[in-house]
């Protein structure tokens, strides 16, 4: 698999796994009988994250710090555009250091 095809499915993984995990959240804040709903979906959209990420024939140690960076920035924007939480100055500077990490670990072959 190319180095392209592996990087596309883990950023789309990533951004399944951050939208399941929304979904799920949104879920918990509901007090009526959508709680039910979004906990289906949920678990719909987290399946197919797995399934998405065990899928490829690859070894998914090599390419796990590029994936927490995608994950990290997929759960990020998740949070601040649809949860509406603010992004404190840490998890900004966290970030920032995620992503040197795995662009380290990625670039290191």
């Amino acid at each position: 698999m190319s180095r392209y095809v592996s990087v596309s499915l883990l950023l789309g993984a990533a951004l399944i796994e951050a939208v399941g995990d929304g979904i799920v959240r949104v879920g918990m804040r509901t007090s009526s009988w959508q709680r039910g709903l979004y906990y289906v979906v949920g678990a719909a959209v987290l399946f197919a994250y797995g399934w998405t990420v065990n899928r490829p024939p690859w070894k998914f140690g090599e390419l796990l710090g590029l994936y927490v960076v995608f994950f990290f920035l997929a759960a990020q924007a998740v949070s601040y555009f649809v949860l509406k939480e603010t992004l404190p100055r840490p998890v900004l500077v966290g970030g920032l250091l995620i992503v040197s990490g795995g662009l380290v670990i990625f670039l290191s072959k």
